[in-house]
């Protein structure tokens, strides 16, 4: 049996190496040792850059993140500064970090390691931001830090106009704000703005986000009296002209879908495409009697009244025992809800009327349905697939009403799946 004279170890080692400082650093480096220091460049490059980097239970942006934070934990300024610039412009395309994922990695560990040490690597990042943000197609601009909000929540405003509508704004992150389309999320009735997080946070990295607050929830203001459908489909189109974003692609559930159904007829300029999820075009006769048996439960007794049979409604038996306290992180939303305003968009639900005008709307449409619905059966959404031109139904095999939150994957993969088919 012959000799093999290669040492395995060293050479995965310096394969790893490179594939994430860089062949310039790594030669840089190895042509620097002496004969002082070379047990020891080899001991880090087996040790360091085969057994821990060579591990496959971690991807490798995932461990430069853990050794930015480390390293800016412990204050080793000079290894920090080498995989700073490592993580945005060594190595291998894919493991390096967007600008934007550096900045997340330092503001994390502000919270774990302490503000000083994430404030002296902002100023080491910076600085090598300053020197090679050119070379990333970075540039470094003032920003007052009264400007600045949390992409995850988006900047939180009002409509300037009444009654006015509170709403979330989150641009684009991966695409021109300027230049890419703007999509509006519409909630349900009792909810929020909020419903929509998890979505709005995975569609705003390449369309500008707006998502809003119903008259009579969250922060929006409660006019009194009972409302239609199209005041509240007014409200969409001016929260739209306000923001100068149309036309926008609507994504609305229950209420909201319905709100859509009645902008797309009435504004069909203002809608570009609509998703309709766990909603109706009306509801029989008899349906109608419950919707005002509701209301005067609620004058009469308060929303708490009917909050345990509105979430049996919203969420199947599995995700009520499963999730029992994001069901009640909803249950709590719906009894804060205004009295007056809940009631007034309990009218409009249960008054909604647009089957036989369904034909006019001449978007692109997706009709997304929960199959254990109650509320929304899969019947009441084959029907305006039926009457819209051109409508793609999608059903959710283990969703209920409130299907984004049941089933956010599916729900997810269904939207993107129809937004890709746009263009």
């Amino acid at each position: 049996m012959s000799f093999d004279p290669t040492d395995h170890d060293l050479e995965r080692g310096l394969k790893n190496r490179r594939e994430i400082l860089g062949d310039a650093w790594v030669d840089r480096s190895l042509s620097r040792a002496t004969n002082f220091n070379a047990d020891f460049q080899h001991l880090i490059t087996r040790f360091a850059w085969n057994e821990i980097w060579g591990r496959p239970g971690l991807d490798k942006k995932t461990r430069r993140a853990m050794v930015l934070a480390i390293t800016m934990a412990l204050g080793r300024w000079e290894e920090f500064e080498l995989h700073v610039r490592a993580a945005l412009q060594g190595g291998s395309p894919e493991t390096r970090l967007t600008v934007d994922e550096l900045k997340e990695i330092l503001i994390q560990t502000a919270i774990y390691a302490g503000v000083p040490a994430a404030n002296t690597g902002f100023t080491h990042a910076q600085q090598i931001l300053r020197e090679i943000g050119a070379d990333i197609g970075f540039e470094l601009k003032e920003m007052s830090p009264m400007d600045a909000f949390h992409p995850g929540s988006g900047q939180e405003r009002v409509t300037q106009s009444s009654p006015r509508l509170h709403y979330s704004y989150r641009p684009a992150r991966h695409t021109d704000p300027a230049a890419a389309k703007t999509i509006v999320l519409s909630h349900a009735l009792g909810c929020d703005l909020t419903m929509w997080d998890g979505l709005a946070k995975l569609l705003s990295e390449d369309f500008n986000v707006v998502a809003y607050d119903h008259r009579g929830h969250g922060g929006s203001e409660s006019p009194a009296g009972l409302y239609t459908m199209e005041q509240m489909a007014d409200d969409a189109a001016r929260l739209i002209q306000e923001l100068e974003c149309g036309p926008v692609i609507w994504i609305g559930l229950s209420m909201g879908g319905m709100v859509g159904q009645e902008l797309a007829i009435r504004r069909p300029e203002l809608v570009s495409a609509l998703v309709i999820a766990n909603s109706t075009s009306a509801y029989p006769d008899d349906v109608r009697k419950v919707w005002q048996q509701r209301i005067d439960t609620v004058r009469a007794q308060g929303i708490e009244a009917i909050a345990d049979a509105v979430m049996e409604r919203y969420f199947h038996e599995g995700f009520r025992k499963e999730r029992a306290g994001e069901v009640a992180a909803y249950r709590r939303r719906l009894v804060s809800t205004d009295q007056e305003g809940y009631v007034g968009c309990c009218n409009a639900v249960g008054t909604v009327d647009t089957t036989s005008r369904l034909s006019q709307i001449k978007a692109p449409v997706l009709v997304i349905a929960g199959r254990l619905d109650q509320g929304a059966p899969v019947a009441m959404s084959e029907t305006m697939v039926k009457e819209i031109p051109g409508a793609q139904l999608e059903v959710l095999e283990g969703a209920s009403h409130l299907a984004v939150a049941e089933e956010p994957q599916g729900f997810a993969k269904a939207v993107q799946a129809f937004l890709k088919q746009l263009g």
